[in-house]
């Protein structure tokens, strides 16, 4: 899916089933300067990240169904699950992005790609927002 951040056109890859969305962009080793991911929800709701088998940063803006940025957050990795650490001792640990404003969408680049931009709350990212929401809607992302 294209995404115009700040004027420049992002490749994203649109996380379609649950299991796209609870691995994101996990067990990356870079992600592409224009590439990253996108994730979309009906009805909105306030979505929470985590850096869950990441090892890069990962910026993240939550985006209403008009693709104005709620909020945004530099995400940074984690320090891997340990051998003796439980799935749920890792999970419970794991640093949480989000949670306050009700957002349609996330889009997730590069880490300090949403910084060099100059992305900010209150800016626009341009797609076709209707078609990506229609989408959602008829489970296919």
């Amino acid at each position: 899916m294209q995404v115009a951040v700040a004027g420049r056109l992002f490749d994203l890859e649109f996380a379609r089933t649950r299991e796209q969305q609870q691995r994101g962009l996990g067990g990356r080793a870079e992600i592409e300067p224009f590439g990253g991911m996108l994730f979309g929800y009906d009805p909105p709701k306030p979505l929470m990240m985590v850096m869950r088998d990441c090892p890069i940063p990962i910026d993240v803006a939550f985006v209403d169904s008009a693709g104005r940025v709620l909020d945004l957050y530099a995400m940074q990795p984690e320090p891997p699950r340990g051998v003796d650490e439980s799935r749920a001792d890792y999970e419970s640990r794991l640093k949480r992005y989000g949670g306050r404003v009700m957002a349609q969408f996330a889009v997730e680049v590069g880490g300090g790609r949403l910084e060099d931009l100059g992305v900010g709350v209150g800016d626009r990212l341009s797609a076709d927002w209707d078609e990506l929401l229609r989408q959602v809607r008829a489970g296919g992302g």
